[in-house]
């Protein structure tokens, strides 16, 4: 099943949370979605060019406009998402930035009139609980504005796939994608860091770094591939798999949400599921 890929994208997306969560003891935001993206960009374009034997034929897009929309948006929700991992618990940031596949569900209903089936606004109105649990005042003594900004990262990866999709159905090949989304989100964290300045790597940072780097990037290309060829909210659902990781990952870091923060993110969950479902209703996977 070609969605399955979004499995693939759960484990390393999680993995990467936690080498984030690790790196931001002594980098910001910026500065790691600078380094996730630098490393991932070059990783990338090594691959394309030892592919295809060619230094820049191989870039050519007819879709600059569509690129540039993917990147300015997965930019912007990378560096907010960061935000919420290194001011939350792992499970509850990645939890609420996984809140996308709901924002994406009434995106493609409300922006592409997509028909989606009558479980859907069931669906949206339990995530939405969900979302409010974790947003709960007072629980944990964590910061409400880094669970709003975490939240708004969901909002914009949202936008990000939609544009994710359309390229992909403009012919667009998925390695093609994280190529300019990388180069994007390089070129905006350097001129962020530029003008907000930066702590200098050392040489023991850099395995960290480029295991950030190297996970982000290959959970970008399954990530790709299972919007291009699945069932998107499909894909989104199979996407929840990341917080089940990421809890994994958070015991074992120590990093426990309290019991109001679980029932939050079941409830997410569970609205994900059933949006697939919903969409199963009318119409076969793509």
């Amino acid at each position: 099943m070609k969605s399955t890929w979004m499995l693939v994208a759960g484990f390393l997306f999680a993995l990467m949370g936690v080498l984030v969560k690790l790196a931001s003891e002594r980098f910001s935001s910026p500065e790691l979605v600078f380094y996730r993206s630098l490393f991932g960009l070059l990783s990338i374009y090594i691959v394309i060019v030892a592919t295809y034997r060619q230094w820049l034929a191989p870039l050519a897009t007819r879709h600059a406009t569509g690129h540039a929309w993917r990147g300015l948006s997965g930019f912007v929700a990378l560096v907010m998402y960061f935000y919420g991992i290194a001011h939350l618990p792992l499970a509850t940031a990645i939890t609420l930035n996984y809140t996308s596949p709901l924002f994406l569900a009434v995106l493609t209903a409300w922006w592409l009139k997509e028909r989606h089936g009558h479980g859907l606004a069931a669906a949206v109105v339990i995530g939405f609980a969900g979302v409010a649990l974790l947003l709960r005042p007072g629980w944990g003594g964590e910061d409400m504005t880094a669970r709003l900004i975490g939240l708004v990262s969901g909002v914009l990866a949202a936008v990000a796939y939609l544009n994710v999709r359309a390229l992909g159905r403009e012919g667009e090949p998925e390695w093609r994608v994280v190529f300019y989304f990388t180069l994007i989100a390089t070129i905006g964290g350097g001129i962020w860091m530029a003008g907000a300045g930066f702590v200098v790597p050392r040489l023991a940072d850099l395995p960290l770094l480029l295991f950030m780097g190297a996970t982000g990037t290959l959970g970008q290309l399954a990530m790709t591939r299972a919007y291009r060829l699945g069932n998107t909210l499909a894909v989104g659902a199979l996407a929840y798999s990341t917080v089940g990781f990421a809890a994994l990952y958070g015991v074992i870091l120590g990093d426990r949400p309290p019991l109001v923060a679980w029932v939050g993110m079941l409830l997410i969950v569970l609205a994900g599921l059933l949006s697939v479902r919903a969409s199963r209703s009318v119409a076969a996977p793509e």
